[in-house]
């Protein structure tokens, strides 16, 4: 097929293209903030922007989906 050769030619073209590239040293970066992380800090929670953000019903109960993954 027509792409088969096309595909062939771009690899051959590829691997001649791999040979001239040089053998270099592998670097290395050290970096000084490997593992960081946050101390954790609970946050103030404002329970009337939740509800005001939630679906309620009439009777002001939150209205919750259950889970698709349950059954």
């Amino acid at each position: 097929m027509k792409i088969e050769k096309e595909a062939e030619i771009i690899l051959e073209k590829f691997s001649l293209v791999l040979e001239n590239i040089p053998e270099l040293e592998e670097t290395h970066y050290i970096v000084d903030n490997v593992n960081l992380a946050r101390e954790d800090v609970a946050r103030d929670k404002n329970p009337e922007k939740i509800i005001r953000n939630a679906h309620v019903d009439e009777e002001g109960n939150l209205i919750a989906e259950k889970g698709k993954w349950v059954r």
